[in-house]
């Protein structure tokens, strides 16, 4: 009898023109509290040669959210976690209802696909000159995931337009993460909006809300962390 093999299940990412990698970001938000200084937070950061970015918390004068990237998922429970437990932020308190999660995926058309996945997230969140940051998960409900790829194509290219509409103009761009089965509150997304001032980012998220997506299929948005980057780490 004819053994017929199985067709072997390819989870790597895909852009346009055929394109394929193995390799994403992940990125993690931490936030604490008790901080009266952030100098010391970001000598400790610096010596570190992690890549973070150190945020001032809007809503709380002691509190600063650390923002680490890699594509080593081990790095945040091995370089990372000795990081955190160590002076001066193991003297802080963490507030853990504000830690995001998340890695970044593709869409399949990506032009460049690891320009997508890797540089730009990268280069977005330590862009010296665009320093506010609203980070946020959301949930989506069951019934999109219902929906034909035709309505799903649809409700999201209108929430695709109004984000690009801010990105020409100068006034924000986003990162965006996927969190399945990686956030404790089994949020679908991490978004981090970015921006030169931090209007235009509530703004944003002011006209996302008419969207259908946001209207009829989200479930769940935030809690939202508000922060100003006080220090970037050099991009590697």
């Amino acid at each position: 009898m004819e053994h017929i093999e199985e067709p072997r299940l390819d989870i790597r990412e895909r852009g346009a023109n055929q394109q394929t990698s193995d390799r994403r970001l992940f990125l993690q938000l931490q936030v604490f509290t008790g901080c009266t200084d952030p100098k010391p937070l970001m000598a400790a950061l610096d010596a570190s040669q992690a890549e973070t970015v150190l945020y001032l918390d809007v809503c709380d004068p002691k509190g600063v959210g650390v923002l680490t990237m890699t594509e080593d998922p081990t790095f945040f429970v091995t370089g990372l976690r000795e990081l955190l437990n160590a002076p001066p932020f193991g003297d802080l308190a963490r507030r853990p209802e504000f830690t995001m999660f998340g890695r970044t995926y593709s869409s399949g058309f990506e032009v460049d696909l690891e320009e997508y996945l890797l540089r730009r997230p990268r280069r977005l969140a330590r862009k010296a000159d665009w320093p506010w940051a609203v980070w946020y998960p959301l949930r989506r409900t069951g019934a999109f995931a219902r929906l034909s790829p035709k309505e799903q194509g649809a409700i999201l290219r209108e929430h695709a337009q109004i984000g690009r509409a801010y990105g020409e103009a100068g006034f924000a761009q986003d990162i965006r993460l996927a969190c399945n089965g990686l956030d404790a509150n089994d949020d679908d997304f991490v978004i981090g909006l970015v921006g030169p001032d931090l209007y235009p980012l509530s703004h944003l998220v002011q006209s996302m809300r008419r969207t259908i997506q946001t209207s009829e299929y989200i479930e769940k948005l935030g809690p939202f962390f508000v922060g100003r980057a006080c220090w970037q780490g050099a991009v590697h």
